[in-house]
């Protein structure tokens, strides 16, 4: 798939609150509550345009069984995609618009998720520095899978920065 990179935009948050919405209503009382993650949930931040949603629920395996209604509304069901504990759906097809990323809410990736989340709310210079450096990649890879493995190591060296930051918060 291309990538696509666009600058940060407002109505980003709007299209979080209506999908969760949305998802409020189909998964029902399995859902204890949403999160706006990821590039497009960070003031100022460069992202792919592809509104990134965690879905914290109270039972993972309770959520297999709406995937042929999340088939029919058109989302790919993806499965773990390499994160155990995760269900992930796709909405959008080849210009994805959603990423819906289900845990169960005491999965250990919430937190990692959600540090790495509001570090970046905080820390305006690692926004800049994250942003120039999705525009290089964007501009030297086509494919967002090449984009995303050569961001790698910056991303986890600055989720590390991140978790260090949020220990030091808590003492």
């Amino acid at each position: 798939m291309k990538v696509r990179l666009s600058e940060y935009d407002e109505n980003w948050g709007r299209m979080f609150e209506d999908e969760a919405q949305f998802l409020r209503e189909l998964f029902g009382d399995e859902i204890i509550k949403f999160e706006h993650f990821g590039s497009t949930s960070v003031p100022g931040m460069k992202a792919k345009p592809v509104i990134d949603i965690m879905c914290l629920v109270k039972d993972i395996n309770k959520i297999d069984a709406f995937n042929d209604r999340m088939r029919l509304l058109g989302y790919d069901v993806a499965g773990e995609w390499g994160i155990q504990g995760r269900r992930l759906f796709r909405k959008g097809g080849e210009t994805r618009t959603h990423h819906i990323h289900v845990y169960q809410y005491d999965n250990v990736q919430i937190k990692r998720h959600l540090v790495f989340r509001n570090y970046l709310r905080t820390h305006p210079e690692d926004v800049e520095r994250y942003s120039c450096l999705k525009e290089e990649l964007a501009q030297r890879y086509e494919d967002t899978a090449y984009y995303s493995k050569a961001k790698k190591p910056f991303v986890n060296e600055l989720e590390q920065r991140a978790l260090n930051w949020f220990e030091h918060q808590e003492t």
